[in-house]
């Protein structure tokens, strides 16, 4: 935790404009469901900076302009909008085109619309079957049935030779919660074998259910990496990974994208096994699965090797002359003293492009909820600022990043080339696939608790009759999972609105139903296309919430904080010290 002192001349929420927000949710009588506004409608706009026009503004957000924005950016036509190809390129075109009918200036680092970056494509060979040995007996697992394995260099060989398995539970190092599960082994050459998630016991121990980056497979792979490890095999259960195996082997197989290999450690095969798959394991080494994972919920587990030696090689198509880009879209602020400071708005515009067919003979990843949704809501909100009569106190830049489900590389790009210093952008405004199911009596907020943005995302709810809850499926980790985890990375207060769980007119619990049974048929799957069941209202209540935070942050007097102690603080006070604070 960090021990800075905070510089009184850094520009911090005060006291005074807490106080003030409270009175806002007091005011407003955090609304519950019953009290909610009918749908159209909105409460005066008590206690948010809003302008003259905001709700007129607000109103342009409709279904007409959202459908017509998804049903182009996941139609076949764009084949998916996988990174490089010419599906990517239509798509950016398109979102520039909007922007620019929308009266926004381009905002990349060159005065276009577009701040290209260059990712490299790896397609590995992976081999039907990958076999196993112990005291002279042999298992073999089946390629896509029960594991599914990636090259981890950028290089046309990738290959493990006679590297033992051990495992090592969660994988993690934690010294803050008193958690270390290599416990000094020398793990070199090694292959490990570790649980998804993270602690989920204790709530004082890793947040309890909520998922933190220490339980996300990016980090279990660069954990295992860190340790010299030459493999990682993390074992998949929808529970644990907060999503099928349909998922795992979607977006693992096919073309991997990667922004090019720095100095950093790395895996030469990561991997991921089914339970099932890696109870077979555990019987080949002569060892009791359900004991060994019992034994790695303490903190004295210490690595144990399996006994168990592989080799598996991969030839991989390297292509680095591949390029992706961001598109950027600014509206200057109209304060002489603010407009040097940003909010910014992200949604990915990419998906996984064409894969293997599905019982259809559908090979066209569109998806049209993960993200043409999303992209369309930024679209819109960008209209919608566009219809003020006068423009907003700090800039709005609209960032539509690339290459969001090939891990985050869009937005890790901008992070690490940001076009404003990070300790002027006053806050990120993410979406990322919507709710689909109709209008909500809640808003959820990934983060909530985190920032004093909290205040502002509830009096923006209360305008809507609605009340702000957090994150409903915490065990998911969503926090970790979407681009406002590169821009909190760099500092970055950020707000990721959700759809609601509380569908009005439906008995408790039907959202929960279907937004799980969307989840399991159709997250990263083919069938995620528009639909003539699609209902707009969610969308447009909670594209039209976040354009009415956006406005107010960028209104504000002072820009938001991160909460004392939250991880993101100290980042969050350097980037404002560096930027002159």
């Amino acid at each position: 935790m960090s021990t800075s002192k905070v510089n009184p001349k850094l520009r911090l929420p005060s006291i005074a404009l807490a106080a003030l927000l409270a009175c806002v949710l007091l005011a407003a009588g955090c609304a519950q469901p019953e009290a909610e506004a009918p749908a159209g409608e909105t409460t005066p706009a008590a206690g948010l900076d809003l302008p003259p026009g905001a709700d007129d503004a607000a109103a342009t957000i409709d279904e007409a302009y959202l459908r017509q924005a998804i049903a182009y950016l996941a139609s076949d036509e764009l084949e998916g909008r996988a990174p490089g190809t010419a599906g990517d390129v239509a798509a950016r075109r398109y979102v520039a085109e909007q922007l620019a009918a929308a009266g926004v200036e381009p905002g990349g680092p060159d005065g276009g619309w577009e701040q290209p970056f260059p990712i490299v494509s790896l397609t590995a060979e992976v081999p039907e079957t990958w076999a196993f040995q112990h005291d002279g007996e042999r298992l073999e697992l089946r390629w896509w049935d029960d594991f599914i394995a990636a090259s981890g260099v950028q290089r046309e060989k990738a290959s493990i030779d006679g590297a033992e398995l051990v495992f090592v539970g969660y994988g993690i190092e934690a010294p803050e919660y008193g958690w270390d599960d290599y416990k000094g082994a020398d793990l070199n050459g090694k292959v490990l074998v570790m649980l998804n998630n993270d602690p989920d016991w204790d709530d004082e121990l890793f947040a309890g259910t909520r998922r933190l980056y220490y339980g996300r497979w990016t980090y279990k792979y660069e954990s295992a990496a860190r340790q010299g490890a030459v493999g990682a095999i993390i074992i998949h259960t929808d529970e644990s990974a907060g999503y099928g195996w349909n998922v795992v082997q979607s977006s693992w197989s096919g073309p991997q994208f990667e922004l090019p290999a720095g100095d950093e450690p790395r895996l030469e095969i990561p991997a991921w096994a089914t339970y099932e798959a890696t109870e077979r394991l555990w019987q080949l080494a002569g060892r009791d699965l359900a004991a060994d994972l019992e034994a790695a919920k303490t903190t004295d587990f210490k690595p144990i090797p399996l006994g168990v030696r592989t080799s598996l090689a991969l030839d991989v198509e390297v292509n680095r002359d591949v390029e992706t880009a961001n598109v950027l879209g600014l509206i200057r602020g109209g304060d002489s003293e603010l407009a040097d400071e940003v909010v910014v708005y992200t949604a990915h515009h990419d998906h996984l492009g064409r894969g293997k067919p599905d019982a259809s003979g559908d090979d066209i990843y569109n998806g049209a909820l993960d993200n043409a949704s999303g992209v369309a809501q930024v679209l819109a909100i960008a209209r919608a600022f566009k219809a003020l009569e006068q423009p907003p106190r700090r800039s709005v830049l609209f960032l539509l990043v690339a290459a969001e489900e090939q891990g985050l590389l869009g937005s890790k790009y901008y992070a690490a080339h940001p076009t404003f210093p990070p300790g002027k952008i006053a806050a990120n405004v993410n979406f990322d696939a919507g709710g689909i199911w109709g209008r909500t009596a809640d808003l959820v907020y990934i983060g909530y608790g985190k920032s004093s943005l909290d205040a502002v995302v509830e009096a923006a709810a209360a305008k809507q009759g609605r009340h702000v809850v957090g994150d409903q499926f915490p065990d998911k980790g969503f926090f970790y999972r979407s681009d406002q985890f590169s821009l909190a990375k760099i500092g970055v207060p950020a707000i990721y609105l959700d759809g609601g769980t509380e569908l009005i007119g439906q008995p408790p619990g039907k959202a929960r139903e279907m937004i799980e049974e969307w989840t399991r048929t159709h997250y990263h799957q083919p069938s995620d296309e528009l639909t003539d069941d699609w209902n707009f209202d969610g969308l447009i209540a909670d594209a039209q919430i976040g354009f009415y935070c956006g406005l107010a942050i960028a209104n504000a007097e002072q820009m938001p904080a991160w909460n004392p102690g939250d991880e993101f603080e100290a980042a969050r006070l350097e980037a404002i010290a560096a930027a002159g604070g």
